[in-house]
């Protein structure tokens, strides 16, 4: 019997189906002492601080022990009891009468008398514990093994504690399992026995993280984070906290306090050594919690005395605090006890301290403005209008959560119904336009309406109204009317602040974008002549040209915008690296943005601004579109779209859908190509949202020309393009396949004339991307002649490889270009790196017309694997070129064939030689044929 209960715990994963996150290591030294337990009695003591854990431990413990085939005993010690004699032993013994009874008399009569089931009187200590063995002894078989389960070791009462202390020295003699637990500190009868003990550590913040947000899914990042931050790993702690806050403060649409308030449970933990201090350190205490830095000299000040530190002694006596001796600043041992502080003072006491702290900043400081504002009663306009400067503060520092915090208890104390409806509706424009949670825009609105009511006719009103109608339904008609009447009327477009005013024309680009209509356009330039040169935000002419009209008028602000674009890495405020990644979208500037725009991504999945996140996660998608790296858009949009659902953002959605589209339509995946460009157009054609009718027909055209299907996507492109006019941003994305599709749909005049205003508008000099299509398009559209010179012009653009979908189309038309001119041999170079790179992104369309078009020219394309060959050290010039010189080739005859110079084969063989591992031209046909198996797979 005794193997099988040691198989059965062998077999036993001793975390399996257990809820104890981050526990592992515990569980497993619980299952040890059970095993070791069946041939030879052992003991274990727990110990850890309260709410660590070690209850849920010892209940684990026992299930296993049960299902293991123990006979399972509990002890609980409890603060009630602890004066009530024997009452640990009678839990004990209670479930034991029947093995009692068939002890020897004596022994049986003395347990009868411990456990008043006799009139006897129990003798002493020892013919207890002697006979409290027996029966252990006794029931603890090999076949059915005891265990012991003894929780709050130290709140037992005297008496059992003695004799359970004696008992514990003989577990060994037995097969029993005692395991017991204890706060740290604490004596307990098994304190000097030399039972072995194992402290229970406070979670690590990947545990804890795990443990809350399986508990609390519903709750914003950024609250996770500081409630992980607050509990210091104490699990007891990460589940209670939680239930301390409202609805708002779990979702982050409410304000968490500074302190954490503490649940009952937790009050009962961390109050008892606060409650204890003498009132003059706990007023000190007050004073460190609320200032926060730990400066012991802002205390000796605060507390007008030069002897602050004595004040301190009783609580570092206790534990609760200590000064760091590097720093020599005051740390309170564990985050939860300035909760405690702060649940045990009194109002007038937190009022009176603010206020005391409030004259250690000087006039002006963002410190100051807080204390006072917390030290506030009622109404003061002076403290609101300092909360209102440091909102905006707040938000240049990129705290757009704290900027709006600040503006909402800038409105509370509001002497005027004017000033408290003009900052209600100015935190409502925030919200809207930033932190990302449309639901609370409208309250904010009525509330600012309610306290005044002129207060909806003002520009952040407006504003607020607008990016709520833009983002949650798409009426870009109605928004641009609130916008534009509301800037009108903005007196001479200086009645709001900077601030305001460039939300109000900011939200207004965006109307213009997404409306699609070069007219609506001239609400925004009509605003800013009128401000010129003042504008209140220099990235506003900036994002009009680059992103409202590219093609006319970008040239002129490039250099601005790379200067806007280099000093990102520098830049706190989430909004204008957005503003400014956005600007560079078209022109090819988002590359240098990227690693901002992971920051602003990183910043909303910690419950900061989340629209932003939501653009900033698109345009990073955008980016790894044109630079080939397809498998990242997936990630990317999937999370953008999970925000946008969460949050309303209905509109927003759109740019991330159109991706997976585009997406789809490069890979073959018609029907979802098709599924997505329709919906785009059935949702944006209502709502006169011209820019998702463009997106559905780039999304088709694609689609099309995959197939090879060029008078399709010529029909698909001129639904929202014409021949000879650049006038949606748009229309760059578009320029190659337009040309493409109309030159090989016999549309030849229409393609010259796209063309010479590609040349006329100078888009060659947008970007080395639009310069490699630009001269990539000229070549392809005339079908009569094969320009070389305009490919290899294209080809050789410098760092080409960058975007590599767009440069491997051109390598597919100069390959299909010298086929039908009769020059396979050329053509093969082409083509192949044409494929490679098809193959490489999934572009299974386009793979098929490679490949298709290699054959033509008599040579079987190799066999690859995509998913899993190892990519090729050389580029495919590099292959090409190392392919004909191994085969005797002289550098003049490759070039020849190749239609390159002598120099550049040259360069070519330079970079193969050191990626081959070889020396010369002697080596090329061995390493090339290793390494082609290696990339076949």
């Amino acid at each position: 019997m005794s193997d099988k209960l040691t198989g059965a715990l062998s077999a036993m994963d001793p975390c399996a189906a257990v809820s104890l996150v981050g526990r592992s290591a515990e569980l497993r030294v619980v299952h040890s002492l059970l095993a070791t337990a069946i041939d030879r009695g052992s003991g274990l003591m727990l110990t850890g601080a309260a709410g660590v854990g070690k209850t849920a431990l010892l209940d684990v413990a026992a299930q296993r022990a049960a299902e293991a085939g123990f006979r399972v005993l509990r002890v609980t010690g409890s603060q009630f009891d602890r004066t009530v004699s024997f009452a640990g032993l009678h839990q004990m013994l209670q479930p034991l009468s029947e093995e009692i009874a068939a002890l020897p008399t004596h022994q049986a009569a003395t347990l009868q008398a411990v456990l008043g089931l006799s009139e006897g009187q129990p003798v002493e200590f020892i013919a207890i514990a002697s006979a409290v063995h027996a029966v252990l002894s006794q029931t603890a078989t090999r076949a059915r093994p005891l265990a012991l389960i003894v929780d709050d070791a130290a709140w037992l009462d005297r008496p059992s504690a003695m004799v359970l202390g004696i008992v514990s020295r003989y577990v060994r003699t037995g097969s029993i399992a005692l395991l017991a637990a204890s706060r740290t500190g604490d004596e307990s009868f098994l304190s000097g026995t030399g039972m072995a003990t194992h402290e229970i550590r406070p979670l690590d913040d990947t545990a804890a993280t795990a443990l809350v947000a399986e508990r609390f899914p519903a709750l914003a990042p950024r609250v996770r984070r500081r409630l992980v931050a607050e509990a210091r790993g104490n699990p007891l702690a990460l589940l209670e906290l939680p239930s301390t806050l409202d609805k708002p403060q779990q979702t982050e649409r409410g304000t968490l306090p500074a302190v954490l308030p503490l649940s009952d449970r937790l009050k009962r933990i961390y109050c008892e050594g606060v409650s204890a201090l003498p009132a003059g350190t706990r007023r000190l205490l007050l004073l460190a919690v609320l200032d926060g830095s730990g400066d012991l000299r802002t205390l000796r000040r605060a507390m007008a005395t030069p002897e602050a530190r004595p004040g301190l002694c009783p609580a570092e006596r206790g534990g609760l605090v200590q000064v760091d001796v590097e720093t020599g600043k005051l740390v309170f041992r564990h985050p939860l006890t300035r909760s405690a502080v702060m649940e045990l003072s009194t109002s007038a006491e937190r009022r009176w301290a603010h206020q005391v702290l409030a004259e250690e900043f000087p006039a002006g400081s963002d410190r100051r403005a807080l204390h006072l504002a917390d030290a506030a009663v009622g109404p003061d306009e002076h403290v609101a209008v300092l909360l209102h400067d440091l909102a905006y503060d707040t938000l240049r520092r990129g705290d757009a959560v704290g900027a709006i915090n600040a503006l909402l208890r800038a409105s509370e104390l509001s002497a005027t119904g004017a000033g408290k409806g003009r900052r209600l509706a100015e935190a409502a424009c925030l919200g809207a336009n930033i932190t990302g949670d449309l639901r609370n825009v409208r309250d904010l609105l009525d509330n600012a309406t309610g306290a005044d009511s002129r207060a909806t006719r003002s520009l952040p009103a407006a504003v607020a109204a607008a990016s709520q109608l833009l983002n949650g339904e798409g009426d870009v008609d109605t928004a641009q009317r609130l916008l534009v009447n509301a800037i009108d009327n903005d007196a001479t477009l200086r009645q709001s602040d900077d601030t305001m005013l460039s939300e109000a024309l900011h939200t207004l680009l965006r109307v213009c974008f997404f409306s699609g209509r070069p007219d609506v356009w001239r609400s925004v330039d009509t605003a800013l002549s009128r401000l010129h040169p003042h504008a209140p935000d220099p990235q506003l002419p900036v994002m009009r040209a680059a992103l409202g009209d590219p093609a006319h008028l970008a040239l002129p602000v490039l250099p601005r915008l790379d200067e806007l674009t280099s000093d990102l890495h520098r830049e706190t405020d989430p909004t204008r690296i957005v503003r400014t990644s956005a600007a560079g979208a078209y022109v090819d500037r988002l590359p240098g943005s990227r690693s901002s725009l992971r920051r602003v991504v990183d910043d909303g999945r910690g419950g900061g601004a989340v629209t932003l996140a939501i653009e900033a996660l698109f345009l990073l998608a955008n980016d790894a579109y044109a630079t080939g790296q397809w498998d990242d858009i997936t990630a990317l949009t999937d999370e953008g779209l999970g925000w946008c659902t969460t949050y309303n953002y209905r509109l927003q959605a759109w740019p991330g859908r159109f991706l997976q589209g585009l997406l789809a339509a490069a890979r073959g995946d018609d029907e979802t190509a098709r599924t997505v460009a329709n919906t785009l157009v059935s949702w944006g054609n209502p709502r006169g949202l011209g820019i998702l009718r463009t997106y559905s027909a780039h999304v088709k055209a694609l689609s099309a020309l995959g197939d090879a299907d060029f008078g399709m996507a010529y029909y698909h492109l001129t639904s929202v393009t014409e021949a000879g006019r650049l006038t949606s941003p748009h229309d760059l994305w578009l320029l190659w396949d337009f040309v493409e599709a109309a030159a090989h749909s016999g549309h030849h005049a229409e393609a010259t004339a796209h063309l010479e205003t590609i040349r006329a508008l100078g888009v060659h000099q947008l970007s080395p991307r639009l310069a490699m299509i630009a001269d990539g398009a000229a070549a392809i559209a005339d079908q009569a002649s094969v320009d070389r010179d305009l490919f290899e012009r294209a080809l050789a653009t410098p760092d080409a490889e960058c975007w590599p979908f767009d440069l491997a189309r051109i390598h597919l038309a100069y390959g299909e270009r010298l086929r039908r001119a009769r020059a396979s041999g050329a053509a093969r170079p082409h083509l192949t790196a044409a494929l490679a790179t098809f193959e490489r992104l999934r572009a299974s369309p386009w793979t098929t017309r490679a490949a298709n078009e290699l054959r033509a020219t008599g040579l079987q394309p190799r066999p690859t694997n995509a998913t899993k060959a190892r990519p090729s050290p050389l580029t495919p010039q590099e292959w090409h070129t190392a392919q004909l010189a191994a085969t005797g080739l002289t550098n003049k005859q490759i070039a020849a064939q190749l239609f390159l110079s002598p120099r550049t084969v040259a360069a070519h063989l330079r970079n193969a030689y050191p990626k081959l591992n070889v020396t010369s031209r002697a080596g090329l046909r061995d390493a090339l044929t290793g390494l082609a198996g290696e990339v076949e797979g």
